[in-house]
């Protein structure tokens, strides 16, 4: 599973990695961040584009923007987690952090912010010790549904565009 995710990213990779934005995992529902038949509306993909000021025709399009500004979507884990308790999904998010670590290493972002509350706080120290560049400096930034779009949309900007 892990293998198809990452060759449909592979497909909008920047070739420099200006910013890895890392998030839990892919859904549960199947739909992912980097798979251009699904629709522009889904909530991570809309919010990184919204950052961008990007109104692209299809999710193709809009993929192809997001690589030319030199932005990734690396996910902490490739086991969908998010039908998980909390617990259960921190534990795959430990478990699964050197296939992390390796990937952002090959990406060589120049900067890195994690989205959700759980990434942040588990991940951040880790990234950081492992001298990768988080931005989040001990800030969380909310994933952008259930009514946090605009808490992330902020969240996201000042941590993303302030440095």
């Amino acid at each position: 599973m892990r293998d198809r995710y990452i060759a449909l990213r592979r497909r909008y990779q920047p070739a420099t990695t200006r910013l890895a934005i890392v998030a839990e995992s892919p859904p549960a529902s199947g739909r992912y961040f980097y798979d251009e038949t699904g629709p522009t509306t889904e909530p991570l993909f809309a919010a990184a584009r919204k950052q961008l000021g990007l109104r692209p025709v299809n999710k193709a399009e809009g993929l192809r923007a997001l690589q030319q500004a030199g932005w990734v979507l690396v996910d902490a884990t490739y086991e969908p987690v998010n039908a998980l308790k909390s617990s259960d999904r921190d534990a795959v998010l430990l478990r699964d952090y050197p296939l992390l670590r390796e990937d952002l290493k090959a990406l060589a972002p120049e900067r890195i912010v994690l989205i959700k509350k759980n990434v942040c706080a588990l991940l951040e120290p880790k990234l950081e010790a492992d001298g990768l560049h988080v931005l989040n400096a001990g800030r969380a930034i909310y994933f952008p549904s259930n009514g946090r779009q605009g808490t992330f949309h902020h969240q996201f900007a000042e941590i993303a565009f302030a440095n």
